[in-house]
C-alpha cells in the first residue's frame, strides 16, 4: 500500500523508460593471463564466470595485475557466457576477469544500486532464453547498450529495494542455517559411519565381497524419451539424485534399453569417471519397482546388504580417502571396477545397518528434501520474493 501511495505521489501518469546505459556504468574483464591463476588463497581473489552466483572466488591470481578492474564486496556481476547470471561480489577485493561485467549506478540520486540489482536478474536470465547460439550462448556489449528500463522516482526505487532486501535477506540467513545443517549433517554421517577396526560387532570387508559390479550400458542423452524404460544416465547421478531415489526423470526406448545394462530395486547406481576426483564415485541407490535402463560411464552395484546404507557409506570422508588412492586420469578421472572391488567397507547386522539408515534419513531430509524441511522453506521464500519482485518492478509506462 505504501508503494501505490508513493506512485500516486510521484508518478501518477506512468514511469519514463530509458537507455539502461544513459543511468548504468559497465564495466567489462580484464583478460587475466591464465598462467598466474592458482588455488591458493594466499593471493587475490578472480571473479569467473563460474563464480558469479555464488559471489566467491574458486580461483586466485598470482601476478601484477591493473587496479581498475578490482572489485569489492556489494558489487552486481553478470556472466557473460553460458548462462547470464546476475549475482553480488560476497568476498574480499578482487580482480574481475574477462567474460564477467560489473554494474554501478552513474548517480544514486536518480537510480539505487539496489535497484539495478533486483530489476535486472531476471532481465538478463530472459535475455539468455532468448540469446540464440551453439553450446555456448554470448551475451554481446551491443545487446546491452540497447536495453530500456523504466526509471521510477528515487522514492519509489527506495521503498522497493527497502521491501526486496527484506526478502533476500530472509532467504539468505535460512540458507546460512542450512549450510550449518548440512556440516551436522556430514559429521553425524562420517561418526555413525566410523566404526573402530577391532570391533566385533562389525566386519570389514572388500566390496567385491558383498557385491557384483556389471558395468554400465552405452545410451547417450540424445536417446533421452519422456515415455518408455526408465534410466539413469551417469551424468544425472552428479546434478539430480542425492542417496536414493524411487523415480528417474528420463526414459530411453524398449530398443536401447535391450542394449543397455539393467538395475533392479535395491543396486546401486555410481559413476566412474567425472571432471573431478570430488564427483567421480558418486552414487544413488535405486529403490524404484521397475527395473532400469543405465548409462555408461558407470556401475551397477548388486548386493546383498541395504541399499540405503551402503549408499550412505560411499559419500563418507572414508570413502573419499580410498577412491582418491584409486582414481587415475587428468582431464578425466576414473575408477575401474576392479580397484572399487577392493574397496574396504564396514558391514555391520543388517538390523544395525537399518538403525544408522533411520537416523541419517531425518537429517537428509531436513537438509534435502525439497518437500519437506528448510529445502522447501528456502524455495518457498524465493518463489515469495520473486511474486513480489515481479509485481513490485512492474509499472504503467508513461505516455510519451
Amino acid at each position: 500500500s505504501k508503494i501505490e501511495e508513493l506512485i500516486q505521489q510521484y508518478c501518477p501518469d506512468g514511469v519514463d523508460w530509458k537507455k539502461f546505459v544513459d543511468f548504468v556504468n559497465v564495466q567489462y574483464g580484464y583478460p587475466f593471463d591464465s598462467k598466474n591463476f592458482t588455488d591458493n588463497n594466499q593471493y587475490i581473489p578472480l571473479i569467473r564466470i563460474r563464480d558469479v552466483l555464488q559471489g566467491k572466488a574458486s580461483t586466485y591470481y598470482n601476478g601484477e595485475y591493473p587496479e581498475d578492474y578490482l572489485i569489492k564486496r556489494g558489487d552486481i556481476l553478470v556472466g557473460m557466457d553460458g548462462n547470464f547470471n546476475l549475482g553480488v561480489w560476497d568476498d574480499r577485493d578482487g580482480l574481475l576477469n574477462q567474460r564477467v561485467c560489473k554494474l554501478y549506478s552513474k548517480d544514486e540520486n536518480k537510480m539505487l544500486n539496489g535497484y539495478i540489482k533486483h530489476y535486472m536478474k531476471p532481465i538478463f536470465r530472459d535475455i539468455e532464453e532468448r540469446t540464440a547460439g551453439g553450446s555456448v550462448k554470448h551475451l554481446s556489449a551491443k545487446i546491452i547498450n540497447n536495453l530500456s528500463i523504466p526509471i521510477p522516482p528515487l522514492a519509489v526505487q527506495e521503498e522497493i529495494v527497502r521491501i526486496l532486501d527484506k526478502f533476500s535477506l530472509l532467504t539468505a540467513e535460512l540458507e546460512a542455517e542450512l549450510e550449518l545443517r548440512r556440516k551436522q549433517y556430514d559429521f553425524y554421517r562420517n561418526q555413525l559411519l566410523s566404526f573402530d577396526s577391532d570391533s566385533d560387532t562389525v566386519q570389514w570387508k572388500k566390496l567385491g565381497e558383498v557385491a557384483e559390479l556389471i558395468r554400465g550400458g552405452n545410451f547417450q542423452k540424445k536417446d533421452f524419451t519422456e515415455v518408455g524404460i526408465p534410466c539413469i544416465h551417469y551424468g544425472q547421478i552428479y546434478t539430480h539424485f542425492g542417496i536414493h531415489t524411487t523415480q528417474t526423470i528420463k526414459c530411453v526406448s524398449k530398443d536401447i534399453a535391450a542394449k543397455s545394462r539393467i538395475a533392479k530395486q535395491n543396486d546401486i547406481v555410481m559413476a566412474i569417471t567425472s571432471e573431478n576426483v570430488e564427483d567421480v564415485g558418486k552414487c544413488v541407490a535405486w529403490l524404484g519397482n521397475e527395473d532400469i535402463a543405465v548409462s555408461g560411464h558407470t556401475v551397477i552395484i548388486h548386493h546383498n546388504q541395504n541399499a540405503k546404507y551402503l549408499s550412505y557409506f560411499f559419500h563418507t570422508e572414508h570413502f573419499a580417502m580410498q577412491k582418491k588412492k584409486m582414481a587415475h586420469g587428468t582431464k578425466v578421472i576414473e575408477i575401474s571396477p576392479d580397484a572399487l572391488n577392493k574397496t574396504i567397507i564396514p558391514i555391520p547386522a543388517l538390523s544395525e545397518q537399518q538403525r544408522i539408515v533411520d537416523i541419517l534419513d531425518r537429517f537428509d531430509a531436513l537438509v534435502n528434501d525439497l518437500s519437506d524441511g528448510l529445502p522447501a522453506e528456502i524455495e518457498a521464500r524465493r518463489k515469495q520474493y520473486e511474486y513480489y519482485r515481479d509485481t513490485l518492478l512492474t509499472f504503467k509506462r508513461k505516455a510519451e
